[in-house]
């Protein structure tokens, strides 16, 4: 079973298609909610701008509208974990803060939000990263009913297996376009103006290649930027091609 989970998620076409099937096998060991988040563009004082954030998650709006939109995030305990670790780590680490007193008001403050939601128990895993610059990690949360010394048992039983699914998981992510619902999916054409800029072509040199006017070349790069959010073709250019939207395969 753990073999054919692994050949799919490996073979998956789309972020959705992995997502399903992930959130699918962890709801199997007593982990109905996951939330998995990426960033390229950490710093020494920011996790970069949430908009550009790979936010995978099968909680409900409400909650992930109040822990990621009200930045919530950001004062996590298990977030602070996570950026200063790697591998996995269980949920009782919060009792022990909150016994030795080492939880800030901020803190505590998460923590009624996530009792609020029953998101009282489960793991965490960060990721080994693979820049100064990027950061992943997933939150799994226990069903509800679950204690912790029950998801502790799980995870002493199927622990190694599960960080595994995750690991695979991530990296897979890490290959697959991904597209934030709020911002529009670039158009063929945009993607085409992108990848030809990124190759050092310069715009009389795209309008050759694609058939059009220059004009109509940097009306593409202009709507491009728009699309990304961003204010430079350069700009655009990278974001795109973290979040595999250039010079990636159509399936």
């Amino acid at each position: 079973m753990l073999l054919e989970h692994l050949t799919a998620i490996t073979n998956a076409t789309s972020i959705e298609e992995l997502w399903r099937l992930h959130t699918a096998k962890m709801a199997e060991y007593g982990f109905d909610r996951l939330l998995y988040g990426f960033s390229h563009f950490l710093t020494e004082s920011s996790l970069g701008d949430p908009r550009d954030f790979v936010l995978l998650s099968n909680h409900t709006p409400e909650y992930v509208g109040g822990y990621i939109k009200e930045r919530r995030l950001f004062d996590a305990p298990m977030l602070k974990w996570a950026l200063d670790n790697e591998g996995a780590c269980s949920w009782s680490l919060i009792s022990e803060l909150m016994l030795k007193q080492h939880l800030t008001v901020r803190e505590k403050r998460v923590l009624a939000f996530n009792l609020s939601h029953d998101v009282t128990t489960g793991y965490s895993i960060s990721f080994k990263s693979i820049s100064a610059r990027a950061k992943g990690a997933i939150g799994l949360t226990g069903s509800p009913g679950l204690t912790q010394a029950e998801v502790d048992g799980i995870w002493d039983k199927h622990g190694a297996h599960i960080l595994l699914m995750n690991n695979v998981a991530h990296l897979k992510i890490l290959n697959l376009p991904y597209r934030p619902s709020f911002r529009k999916t670039l158009t063929k054409r945009q993607r085409e103006t992108l990848q030809w800029a990124a190759d050092g072509k310069t715009m009389q040199d795209t309008a050759y290649l694609m058939g059009l006017t220059t004009a109509t070349v940097e009306k593409h790069l202009r709507l491009a930027r728009i699309a990304m959010h961003v204010d430079t073709t350069a700009q655009a250019i990278l974001k795109a091609s973290m979040q595999n939207e250039i010079y990636a395969l159509d399936y």
